[in-house]
């Protein structure tokens, strides 16, 4: 037992043995006596002194009623009496002999017998054999009581199944008490011990004639024969005879069966488990009831470790009184008895293994690493092929008769053989790792872990790392790394089997003969000569130990006993000590060491081109050319991701070193420390592969010279690097050095022509290693005269000293900062401040690493000054060399002299420095690309000049070359400028190879939404800089690293001006209001005279009086004087004033005491009427302000002007449309009802259905219930509060009631009639696209299968309840709400409802949580919808932010990740939802019910869903000018909370960016994406929308509400007649004067459908991401800017062609680089900017090009264009595929296709811009053509043969013509009798017929003159006649046919 807490010494003084108090003990020693002991020079071994001792427990217990008692025992008698010199007697022995305490049996048990194990404190190991018997205890003993025992202790002894032979019971009330016999020795002969012991114990016994004391003195004196398998027989002088053997090789451990038996107990998995847990230095436990067991567990265990020796405590058997010894801190392998399992639950880091139970259980807290793969598996397999050869063989059909399985012995051996195989798989190769540090006087030798770890490619594996750290392995290096010694299996094996495993390793039969083969040397090595030993020695008869013993086991004579040791002594005095010759050599190093296993380095695979390109890039750089080293150095940072790539480096920059210096030039000197640090950047702190190894020398050879006596070294620009800070690092360069130093000592001056640098061995066989010379010079060493050895010690203790004075510079290069006023990089390094508390060194056991910690934890520079730096370096530098010198054995008085001479160097070294930095400070930059200035809006202002900053690739990987190839445009090397209005980078890649592309990145500051800092590697000299992520919301991200030259000060004034740009203290302050102004933002304007001030009253009363009507419910705000009138354009003109005028006649409000308007009140309602809703108000006829005024009451809706000065709801426009018959005054009492004073208004119209569209904010819950209430039976008295749910009931009942159909029961609208059938006979032109209500598949499903049913149905007929259920579970997939019942009850036929809802209030589920309709109410119902909240969108935006644009590369590549990212947003559910919700809605108004969406608010979602169904079911809107009105109508005057959304200032900094206008943008594209022809403007125009929203370059979506912009008088400027040059300030403003000038918001494929409802598709699957979020331009940033992206870089001339060969003339588009719609426009655009050009070179003024495009008209859509036409629509309708909901409509009432064709046939899918009435026309004329199907039926005014043209590529073909002047109409067909028309033209469409020419493919023969076009709005027909003169005749009469209409 070793360590301290386990020393039998620490048993308490009370318990010291009592000599002569009994028996003996008898105890053999070591080899250490005096040589005066043998009498057989040739065997005896000098201290083969047997010191024996009989132990037997007399020491009464404490009595215990039940006859049981435990105790301690106590010495007896000992022989001999005194110790042996040599051999101190172990203390405690007498806890030992009886582990589990001293205890009386009531049944006389059967001896037992076992060996025990001590460790003394020089970790010597003692056997104690004991044999236990019981013996009658004697009367007095019953008695006495002894000492108390501390410890309490189970009865393990007694009864239970150990006795081996049944027991009789003694006399009632006999008791039986243990005695024992020990042997102690030194040797390990368990079978001889058994047998002397059994031999003593049968004289006893049997009572033989045979003195006892002869027989132990025998014992005591016999001579031991020596190790090396010699043998030798022994006699006890009993008649006995015994053979003691000894192994072959005294290191192999002896195992006999204990290995199998392990193996049999526990199982392979478990075995493995436990060898990881032992090798990786945790603590085992062994639990059995045997204590033979326990010892022979122990025993196979550490056999196993085998070529390691287990270092900790070791504790075969443990006794109970000991048990604390568990808890110790140390690791440990230990037994103890089952019977204290209890005592062992609670230890927690315990692995316990059951030998009874076969079970091994780990603790939750400890991890044992497995063997490193394959090495496990192989293992593992082999062993069960060792253990169990019968299964190989379990499958065959026929199996071989079962070969005889090896004996347990033999079995043994063959795992000890599998496990001697692993462990030289392990270390194969360790010997080329030793580093030899001194040879003399004693061998020192380092081991070189990391270089080690880094050849086996094992560095991540956990296993082999905590090997090499443990005790056991340092041991090992420190015993079997001497190079000259005896050699045994294991060395034989690791040096020279290696080649035959590796090639084994697939065939596990050759394994399993190696394994035998190497079993039958072990077996040799414990039984050398088997057929000898045989043993003679009496045991006693059977059941001996049951016969009535004669008497108790005598006391012996001492005396006797002592003459017969005296007499022996005397004997061997004469003899000389034998010796046994040991025969040493050198150890054989074997192979050099290869991977375990061949990873492939990946994506790095170094082949021979990487290299290639490395070398030449080196010799380039030293040969000066540049140019073409800057060209090949991109390539070769890539290839040094390898590692033969950097070997390949270092090599090549030794070529270029002559006498250690090798001076440089700038450029070069740049090359060379550029690539250092790309090697050193993937550099472990171990430097496993010694890459920093190789370099070290180099750092300090390369320099520059600075300035006459300047230079400046390598090593100052390299230092950023861990691998410098790491002390193992030191240590093993050092050993390195030291090693090849003393090796040159030695060798011949002829040899030493060429060592290897950095002191890695050669492998070159002419070579001797420097463990090959260590090995001869140890051969020498005794034969050396003692000056001779006294001055090679010498010589190596300088060389050691020298290395270290060397190193302490090298150390102090590599630490000290050029700057050491930038000690914050050695801080942020892990720098010397951790390095000053590390653990000193790679094998220090756990202890010592704690002890070294504590010992000087102080951090470094934490708060230290910068002349700390000196300090903390010269520390650092003191901690190396006091390890290394004290390892390496030099003297004291030298090691102080180092410790005097560190901080000289340290300070000389910082002053060097110091003129090298600031020469370094005067060097001419390196030619850092100067800084491109950014392009500037108008009224944009520079805030901050460039900072010079790298732009880094993010997560996108287009920029950087990425999978889709591409140029590596990031790293970019530029500046990054503020601006007032935007971030901007500009700049250059860094990769030379991309060219000089400028690269631009830039964001609106107010999209910012969050900023944090960095820490990142430069690319281009790869030093840690401070960098910046700045994320914005129009899907920017610039991830910047400041350059060196940046001041941190000059990055944090940049982070704060921005955000104060981004988070202005007011509106005002933002870029909309500071652009363009005069004056300075904040300051009031001056007045100007003449109308400014009207204006500045009308505003002033108007906030006035609202804030005095609601004062009490908002925070007021401050006054704004508004700009004055000359920037606000004219005033509204005069008949809008007259309109007003009838005002007067309003009824009194309770807002207006006085009937009349004041002046002002007039203005503002003037300017009220010209806001966007009342010209959409107008324009649904749903009344102007003067007919609501004045007419009487036969409209239905009136436009109330109650909210005028916004008195009644602040977020609500000043006018609004409500029920005619709903007074003023009322409005307020039904306001209080909903959230913010929302109340339900009508904003849309259907002009189908005249079904309203009505919006609210929620309602508050008392409004909830009032809404369903019985309202047949209102209760009598009604209570005052009751009276805003009253207002609110009749409000809604006027809404109802002003509805045309509200009357209309006939049966139309009943819910059983809406069956598909049902629609599809009344409805006039059925749609197509139809959801049903119930679940998404079905919905899909149903709209491919029923094309004409509107609902696929809306329910079976006969269900009865409300639409609210399936509406409801049309959105949740689930019934929200049961049908309306009576009571609960089943429904009653009574409560049916006959007729659906003629309003419908979608509603909030959550709000309307247990609210039950009532079956009577008949007017309105409700539809409960999940929604999600604005924080939802908020959390979802922001996942979708990280998911398009990502900070940095996933870990998986590839579309998954981005698509898994994309999904966790939850961003395109939500578009889902509000799409189905829309739908839903729009389904609902087209079938005459109305609807009031009342959702949150009535702000976000609200508005998000009725412009979405506005949208879907006005065509109107899908314009560019309707659009805008929408968007000013319901986003603007119904007061979306742009800037509160927005967060556009500081105040709502912390609310965050909540994007609810985007995400309407975002499903509008959707439906874009569905609908392409149906919108007149581009997806670009939502883009530019999705991006200025959120830019604060224009005023329009700035403020929550129309009140608020009238406080700051931006309302009414807004409108006007500006037409100065001035910036605009309305968006729209902008989109108009920008679409006069080019078409990018129009659509050319824009082709509506009047009256076309869209339904879009609205599943997940359906939905695409929009590009808007992912793509983006770096050649010129956002293109939402329209005057930056077209700006002054004009389009090179290949896009502008202007002559003949620049035209043919190709240019590269990169994608993420070039803008792809600028770079290839599409055709017509192409087509408008030739004309442009054209019409500029004939001198004339170029027309608009929407003037153009209205006059071509053939062009206007893709599909209509001359090359789309002649395919039959059939086809059209499956090439779009679902992006025409009506194709077929018409074509199914006739033969399909029959008469439509041509351009006609678009007519069904495209109508033109024209009137809708004239499209009808047009749409009647060919149905009834359908009619006519023959020919003769027809009129044909005028018919002929003529050519025509086909579509673009067809050829021409004669048609037979018929001109129809009844029908006005030119058709065609393939010949005369032909019936079947293949096409139409309408004359109506025909704008012109012209003279032709001849093109391409025209018939040869004909005249010039006889061909003749036909130019129609939509496309131009080319016609040939036979000849000119039917041509003529061709030309006039359709010419005439024209005329006449």
């Amino acid at each position: 037992m070793s360590a301290p807490p386990s020393r039998p010494r620490a048993a308490e003084p009370a318990r010291a043995p009592r000599h002569g108090a009994a028996r003996g003990l008898l105890r053999s020693g070591g080899v250490r006596a005096a040589p005066a002991r043998g009498t057989d020079p040739s065997l005896a071994s000098p201290s083969s002194d047997p010191q024996c001792l009989w132990s037997e427990a007399s020491a009464p217990p404490v009595w215990d009623v039940s006859g049981s008692g435990e105790g301690q025992g106590q010495i007896l008698q000992r022989f001999p009496e005194k110790d042996w010199e040599d051999n101190p007697f172990p203390q405690g022995i007498e806890l030992f002999c009886q582990p589990s305490g001293w205890q009386l049996c009531p049944e006389r048990n059967p001896p037992t017998f076992f060996v025990a194990v001590l460790t003394d404190i020089n970790s010597e190991r003692h056997y104690c054999a004991c044999l236990t018997f019981w013996e009658p205890a004697e009367p007095t003993q019953e008695v006495v009581c002894t000492e108390d025992t501390t410890e309490r202790e189970e009865e393990a002894d007694e009864g239970g199944p150990v006795r081996l032979s049944p027991v009789t019971p003694g006399p009632p009330g006999q008791l039986f008490a243990p005695k024992t016999l020990v042997l102690v020795s030194r040797l390990d002969h368990a079978e001889v011990f058994r047998n002397s012991l059994g031999l003593i114990y049968t004289i006893h016994v049997e009572g033989l004639n045979v003195g006892l004391e002869n027989v132990i003195g025998n014992l005591l004196t016999c001579i031991i024969p020596l190790a090396g398998g010699s043998q030798r027989t022994i006699s006890l002088g009993a008649g006995d005879r015994q053979v003691i053997q000894t192994p072959l090789a005294d290191s192999l451990p002896i195992s006999r069966c204990s290995v199998a038996l392990l193996f049999r107990q526990l199982g392979i998995t478990n075995v493995l488990s436990l060898f990881c847990a032992a090798l990786t230095e945790h603590k085992v436990l062994f639990l059995s009831r045997s204590y033979q067991r326990l010892s022979d567990a122990c025993r196979g265990l550490l056999a196993l470790l085998f070529p390691l020796r287990y270092s900790f405590t070791y504790v075969p058997i443990l006794p109970a009184q000991l048990l604390e010894v568990l808890s110790t801190p140390t690791p440990f392998i230990i037994g103890v008895n089952a019977a204290f399992q209890a005592e062992t639950q609670e230890l927690l880091d315990v692995i316990v293994a059951d030998l009874d139970g076969g079970t091994v259980t780990v603790p939750e807290c400890v991890h044992i690493p497995p063997l490193p793969e394959p090495l496990q598996s192989q293992t593992h397999s082999v062993l069960s092929m060792v253990l169990d050869p019968e299964l190989e063989l379990a499958d065959l059909a026929f199996p071989p008769p079962s070969a005889n399985a090896s004996s347990l012995k033999m079995q043994d051996k063959e795992l000890r053989a599998v496990f001697l195989r692993l462990f030289a798989q392990l270390l194969q190769g360790y010997r080329w790792c030793l580093h030899m540090v001194r040879i003399h006087p004693e061998p020192v030798i380092r081991f070189h872990k990391a270089a080690f770890l880094g050849q086996r490619g094992l560095v991540e594996d956990d296993f082999l790392m905590k090997v090499l750290e443990g005790m056991a392995f340092a041991g090992f290096v420190s015993e079997r790394g001497v190079p000259y010694r005896p050699t045994d299996l294991f060395d034989e094996l690791v040096a020279h089997e290696v080649a035959r495993m590796r090639a084994d390793e697939n065939h596990p039969q050759r394994v399993l003969r190696h394994v035998k083969e190497l079993a039958e040397q072990l077996y040799k090595n414990e039984n050398p000569y088997p057929a000898v030993a045989m043993h003679k020695v009496q045991k006693p008869g059977e059941a001996s130990h049951l016969r009535r013993a004669p008497r108790p086991f005598p006391r012996l004579d001492e005396g006797v006993v002592q003459w017969i040791v005296d007499q022996a002594t005397a004997k061997m005095q004469g003899a000389p000590p034998a010796v046994k010759a040991e025969r040493r050599t050198t150890v054989p190093s074997g192979p050099p060491m290869t991977a375990i296993l061949e990873r492939s380095s990946g994506l790095h695979g170094n082949s021979a081109r990487r290299l290639e390109v490395v070398r030449n890039c080196i010799s380039y750089v030293f040969e000066g050319k540049m140019l073409e080293a800057k060209k090949l150095l991109p390539a070769v940072l890539r290839a040094l991701k390898g590692r033969a790539a950097r070997r390949c480096l270092t090599q090549e920059l030794h070529l270029h070193v002559q006498q250690n210096r090798a001076v440089l030039d700038h450029q070069q000197f740049d090359f060379v420390v550029r690539m250092m640090n790309c090697c050193l950047q993937d550099c472990t702190s171990l430097d496993e592969h010694g890459i920093a190894a190789a370099l070290l020398p180099l750092v300090t050879a390369f320099c520059r010279k600075l300035s006459p006596g300047v230079t400046q070294f390598a090593y100052s620009c390299v230092q950023e690097h861990v691998v410098w800070s790491t002390p193992q690092f030191w240590e093993a360069m050092f050993y390195g050095d030291v090693q090849t130093h003393i090796r040159a000592l030695y060798l011949e001056p002829a040899e030493d022509r060429d060592h290897p640098q950095g002191g890695e061995p050669s492998a070159r066989e002419d070579e001797r290693s420097a463990l090959d010379v260590a090995s001869e010079q140890r051969r020498l060493w005794p034969t050396l005269s003692r000056e001779k050895q006294q001055e090679l010690v010498q010589k190596e203790e300088s060389t050691v000293f020298s290395q270290a004075i060397h190193y302490a510079n090298r150390m102090s290069y590599l630490l000290l900062p050029l700057d050491s006023s930038k000690s914050r990089l050695l801080r942020e390094r892990a720098g010397l401040g951790d390095l000053e508390s590390a653990s000193n060194s790679l094998v220090t056991n756990s202890m010592a690493g704690s002890v070294a910690e504590s010992y000087d934890t102080e951090s470094g520079f934490e708060d230290a000054e910068t002349c700390d730096v000196a300090g903390a370096v010269v520390r650092f530098i003191n901690r190396f060399v006091d390890k290394v010198c004290t390892e390496s054995g030099v003297t004291s008085d030298h090691l102080k002299g180092l410790h005097v001479m560190v901080p000289d160097i340290v300070q000389m070294h910082i002053e060097t420095l110091e003129a090298v930095h600031r020469e370094s400070k005067r060097l001419p930059p390196i030619q850092k690309p100067k800084l491109l200035r950014p392009r500037l809006l108008p009224g944009e202002e520079c805030v901050l000049d460039g900072l010079r900053v790298y732009l880094l690739p993010d997560g996108r990987e287009e920029g950087a070359g990425g999978s889709g190839g591409g140029p590596a445009l990031l790293p970019a090397e530029g500046a990054v400028f503020l601006t007032t209005y935007r971030v901007i980078f500009t700049g250059m890649p860094t990769d030379p190879l991309v060219g000089e592309q400028v690269v631009v990145r830039s964001f609106p500051v107010a999209a910012l939404t969050k900023e944090k800092r960095i820490s990142v590697q430069t690319p281009v000299d790869q030093l840690l800089q401070d960098g910046l992520q700045l994320r914005s919301c129009t899907f920017q991200l610039l991830k910047m690293a400041f350059d060196e030259e940046v001041g941190s000060d000059s990055a944090e004034l940049f982070r704060k001006q921005l955000h104060k740009l981004r988070y202005p203290p007011d509106i005002r302050g933002t870029f909309a209001f500071t652009l363009g102004s005069a004056h300075t933002p904040g300051r009031p304007p001056r007045a100007t005279k003449d109308k400014g001030p009207s204006l500045r009253t009308l505003s002033r009363n108007l906030v006035k009086n609202a804030k005095r009507t609601i004062g009490r419910q908002y925070v007021t705000r401050k006054k704004y004087n508004p700009p004055s009138w000359e920037q606000r354009g004219q005033p509204p003109p005069d008949d809008q004033e007259d309109e007003i005028s009838v005002s007067e006649e309003l009824e009194p409000s309770t807002l207006t005491p006085s009937s009349a308007l004041k002046p002002s009140d007039r203005m503002t309602m003037s300017s009220l009427v010209e806001r966007a809703c009342c010209r959409d108000y107008q324009r649904l006829g749903l009344g102007t302000l003067s007919s609501s005024l004045s007419r009487a009451k036969s409209e239905p809706f009136r436009i109330s002007p109650v909210n005028r000065m916004y008195a009644i709801c602040r977020s609500y426009p000043g006018l609004l449309i409500v029920p005619q018959s709903v007074q003023d005054n009322a409005l307020q009492r039904v306001s209080r009802c909903y959230r913010q004073n929302r109340f339900p208004v009508v904003c849309w119209r259907s002009g189908r259905s005249k079904a309203v569209l009505l919006r609210s904010g929620g309602l508050h819950g008392k409004g909830v219930v009032g809404l369903f209430k019985a309202q047949n039976a209102p209760s009598p008295g009604q209570s005052q509060a009751d009276s805003g749910s009253l207002e609110q009931e009749k409000y809604l009942q006027a809404v109802v009631s002003s509805m045309p159909r509200y009357a209309d029961a006939s049966g139309r609208n009943t819910l059983s009639g809406f069956s598909s059938t049902h629609v599809g006979s009344h409805v006039p032109s059925p749609r197509a696209r139809v959801t049903t209500l119930s679940n998404p598949m079905a919905a899909s499903a149903s709209r491919r299968t029923t094309p004409r049913g509107k609902w696929g149905s809306v329910r079976a007929s006969g269900r009865s309840g409300g639409l609210g259920v399936d509406v409801g579970s049309r959105l949740a997939g689930r019934d929200m709400l049961t049908p309306p019942q009576a009571n609960g009850a089943p429904p009653d036929p009574g409560f049916l409802r006959p007729q659906r809802a003629a309003l419908y209030i979608i509603g909030d589920k959550a709000q309307l949580k247990g609210v039950r309709p009532d079956p009577l109410q008949q007017w309105w119902e409700l539809v409960p919808i999940e929604v999600f909240e604005a924080r939802q969108v908020k959390a979802s935006f922001k996942k979708l932010l990280k998911a398009c644009v990502p900070g940095c590369p996933a870990a998986e590549p590839g579309p998954a990740s981005f698509l898994r990212s994309l999904e966790d947003s939850e961003w395109l559910t939500q578009i889902h939802k509000l799409l189905q919700v829309s739908v839903l809605v729009v389904e609902l108004l087209d079938s005459g019910s109305s609807v009031l969406v009342s959702l949150e608010d009535g702000w976000d979602i609200t508005t998000q869903v009725v412009s979405l169904v506005q949208l879907l079911s006005d065509p109107f809107y899908r314009t560019l000018e309707g659009f805008r009105l929408l968007v000013e109508k319901e986003w603007l005057s119904f007061g979306h909370r742009f800037s509160h959304r927005g967060a556009h200032t500081l105040a709502g900094q912390s609310s965050g960016l909540t994007p609810v206008f985007l995400q309407f943008l975002d499903c509008v594209h959707q439906v874009y994406l569905q609908f392409p022809m149906e919108f007149e403007f581009s997806p670009f125009y939502l883009k530019f929308l999705g991006y200025h929203h959120a830019s604060r370059r224009f005023r329009t979506f700035l403020l929550d509400s129309d009140y608020e912009r009238i406080e700051l008088g931006l309302l009414y400027e807004e409108k006007g007649e500006r037409r100065g040059q001035q910036a605009c300030r309305s968006v729209w403003e902008y989109v108009d004067r920008l679409s006069k000038r080019t078409p990018v918001f129009y659509n050319y494929m824009y082709a509506p459908e009047d009256t076309e409802v869209l339904r879009p598709y609205s599943n997940v699957s359906n939905l695409k991401v929009w590009d808007f979020y992912t793509e983006e331009t770096l050649a010129e940033g956002p293109p939402y800017d329209w005057e930056l992206a077209q700006g002054p870089p004009e389009p090179p001339e290949e896009e502008r062609p202007d002559g003949g060969a620049p035209q043919s003339r190709r240019r590269v588009v990169w994608p993420c680089y070039d803008s792809r719609p600028r770079a290839q426009p599409d055709a017509i655009s192409r087509l408008l900017e030739e004309l442009q050009r054209l019409e500029t070179e004939l001198g004339r003024p170029p027309e608009r090009w929407k003037d153009t495009w209205d006059r071509v008209k053939a062009a206007q859509r893709l599909e209509g264009r001359p090359d789309g036409r002649g395919t039959p629509s059939s086809l059209l309708v499956s090439s779009v595929p679902h992006h025409r909901r009506s194709l077929g409509v018409y074509l199914q009432e006739g033969p399909v296709g029959s008469t439509l064709s041509l351009s006609l046939d678009s007519d069904q899918s495209s109508g033109s811009t024209a009137s809708g009435s004239r499209q009808a026309a047009r749409r009647s004329t060919s149905t009834l053509y359908s009619q006519f199907q023959t020919a003769e039926s027809e009129n044909r005014s005028y018919e002929g043969t003529l050519y025509k043209k086909g579509a673009f590529m067809k050829p021409w073909k004669a048609r037979w013509f018929v001109l129809d002047k009844t029908k006005h109409q030119l058709r065609y067909y393939d010949h005369r009798v032909d019936t079947e028309c293949k096409g139409v033209i309408d004359l109506a469409e025909v704008e012109a017929v012209a003279p032709g020419t001849p093109t391409m493919g025209a018939p040869k023969t004909v005249d010039e003159k006889a061909f003749f076009d036909v130019k129609t709005t939509r496309r131009v027909y080319n016609f040939c006649a036979q000849d000119v003169p039917s041509a003529q005749q061709w030309v006039d009469q359709i010419q005439s046919c024209l005329s006449d209409a």
